[in-house]
């Protein structure tokens, strides 16, 4: 049995790396335990039904009612976040660095490729569940990957299109370890935990590319859980403790059918070769082999794996959320709700005082209570002044939208007293900066992971690809090929959401304050109201409308009076026409 001991351990002995890798995210994970904790409480609040799943379950209370306020901010943020983000179809733009990379057809075709991947790759989908993470965790992580979703038919072999290109995947903030007190998220190494059937392994293996390291994880896993078979229980309890997140037991892992990978990206020092690997991508199974260590394929200095954090801790990259802090006052609401509820009952319903010699009864409306000499039945009522409770709760449920950056009009809820349209909108406006402020950061995010996108896409680029696109002037479909050159510029892709609207809200509310005040008048003269239109056009993004032309108005206007000056000529000439007709008639008859 010793040699079989032996044996085993032997067997979970792996690479120094891999252990390494291993190592690094057990202490990574360690110190984020806290944090862990407190998403945790937050989550179990935020879908609860009754505080019997929160921390108020130690409460002695009765009654048991949650007012599901953290929640109506979090849907509430949610709604707000996503309406900002994407406002419309159209909010995609190229920034050209080069005055090649400015041509219109470049433009047009870069725009068109990435509209038709992000539609297609349900990237506002992904972006949605990223905003919820956004919300929930404080903190949102996103990768960039290519993918092959091309099918094949099993009875006729024929290959069945799907998407082919860049697409934008969630990491669960749960998921991953970095080192907190790194400079940034893009200077860090970063280690993303994943666990995967061999069945999805399998699957990722026909649809990435990128992923031939896959085929060797396979070839090890296997390997490893054929000479587990081979050990008993004891055999596995009498060698070295070892128990992956999870799965319980070592014998548990290796009898399921699930492969944990770890997988590093960034720097690290490798004590196999006792060399520092700057910008590699090692992948490790069971926590015991290297299946993949290489350079990171993108072009990118940074890579493609992007953070963002809702509120920024000085030295610590796990940011917080718009909830951490209302937890607390969630506690509050749900235990003054419960508190008043208990209060009423025993109010409708008091306890009884039984002074005496009181024979037995039934306490009911009509009741008979035969009470000796000397005894008495009183009602013991509660203090009412627990009623008022809803003052508190209402008061704290208006502190916890202010305190979530959530801003009161934009919630459709109007501020006290009248007020002009100019006054609504300046109001609107310096509410919401905390929220535009924290929807900008998540925007500027996004940004990166479009240009990562694009980049990912040239990277894997084969041969030509079709994209849709609807043309502005026929209002039919078109469909254009696109190739690598098409798609190859210098520039940048800017998604003209929250940032652009604000600008935009901002500018309008000032033109149409001057103008409507005495200085309008005064430098009315002196502006051009051609470049004030295109002004306008620009604004609200309709030149493919071509509303705006050198006096077509004036034009359309001498069109329309023409129309109108040859209708009454036509109706004079047929007025004259009747008239003579009926005075011919007359005569005749």
């Amino acid at each position: 049995m010793t040699g079989k001991v032996v044996d085993l351990r032997m067997l979970s002995e792996g690479d120094v790396l891999a252990e390494s890798v291993a190592e690094l995210f057990n202490d990574w994970n360690s110190q984020r335990a806290f944090w862990l904790d407190e998403q945790s409480e937050k989550r179990n609040f935020l879908f609860a039904t009754d505080t019997t799943k929160t921390s108020n379950s130690t409460l002695p209370w009765k009654n048991s009612t949650t007012l599901p306020k953290l929640t109506q901010i979090r849907d509430n943020l949610h709604a707000n976040y996503m309406a900002a983000l994407f406002p419309n179809d159209q909010w995609l733009k190229w920034e050209a660095y080069t005055q090649d990379a400015a041509l219109k057809e470049k433009r047009d075709a870069i725009e068109a490729y990435m509209s038709n991947k992000v539609r297609e790759s349900s990237l506002q989908e992904t972006a949605s569940k990223l905003v919820y993470d956004y919300i929930d965790y404080g903190n949102a992580i996103c990768e960039i990957i290519f993918v092959n979703e091309t099918k094949e038919d099993i009875e006729t072999g024929e290959l069945i299109p799907g998407y082919i290109g860049p697409k934008l995947i969630r990491i669960s903030p749960l998921d991953i370890v970095f080192n907190p007190t790194a400079p940034s998220f893009e200077e860090t190494p970063k280690i993303r935990r994943i666990v995967k059937s061999f069945g999805e392994l399998l699957l990722e293996r026909q649809e990435n590319p990128e992923a031939g390291w896959i085929d060797e994880a396979l070839k090890k896993s296997q390997h490893i859980r054929n000479m587990a078979g081979s050990f008993t229980a004891d055999d596995f309890d009498k060698a070295e403790g070892y128990i992956i997140d999870g799965f319980g037991s070592l014998k548990q892992y290796y009898q399921s059918n699930f492969v944990e990978i770890l997988e590093l990206t960034g720097d690290i020092y490798d004590p196999d070769t006792e060399t520092f690997l700057k910008d590699h991508v090692i992948t490790i199974i069971d926590r015991r082999f290297v299946v993949r260590k290489q350079k990171t394929p993108t072009w990118l200095s940074k890579g493609t794996m992007y953070h963002v954090g809702w509120r920024g801790r000085p030295d610590n990259l796990y940011a917080m959320g718009p909830l951490d802090n209302l937890v607390g006052m969630q506690y509050r609401i749900d235990h003054l709700e419960n508190l008043k509820a208990d209060v009423f009952d025993f109010i409708a319903f008091p306890p009884l005082k039984i002074i005496g010699e009181v024979k037995e009864f039934v306490w009911a409306p009509g009741a008979e209570i035969h009470i000796d000499e000397g005894g008495d039945v009183q009602m013991l009522r509660p203090d009412a002044t627990a009623l008022n409770a809803d003052f508190q709760i209402n008061l704290l449920q208006q502190q916890m939208e202010e305190f979530a950056g959530a801003p009161k009009e934009a919630m459709g809820i109007r501020t006290p007293g009248e007020k002009t349209a100019f006054e609504v909108q300046s109001l609107q406006n310096a509410a919401g900066r905390i929220f535009q402020e924290k929807i900008i950061n998540f925007e500027m995010m996004l940004e990166k992971a479009l240009n990562a996108m694009l980049e990912v896409a040239r990277r894997n680029f084969e041969g030509s690809d079709t994209v849709r696109v609807l043309d502005d002037d026929l209002g039919v479909e078109q469909f254009i090929k696109i190739t690598k050159d098409d798609i190859t510029a210098s520039g940048k892709l800017r998604p003209i959401g929250a940032r652009h609207f604000a600008v935009q809200a901002q500018l309008i509310q000032n033109l149409t304050g001057i103008f409507n005040s005495s200085l309008g008048q005064v430098i009315a003269p002196h502006i051009s109201t051609k470049k004030l239109a295109r002004l306008v056009e620009s604004l609200f993004k309709v030149e493919r409308f071509e509303l705006v032309e050198d006096n077509i108005g004036i034009i359309e206007q001498l069109e329309t009076q023409g129309i109108i000056q040859q209708g009454g000529e036509d109706l004079e000439v047929e007025r004259t026409v009747d008239e003579t007709l009926q005075q011919d008639t007359t005569e005749i008859l």
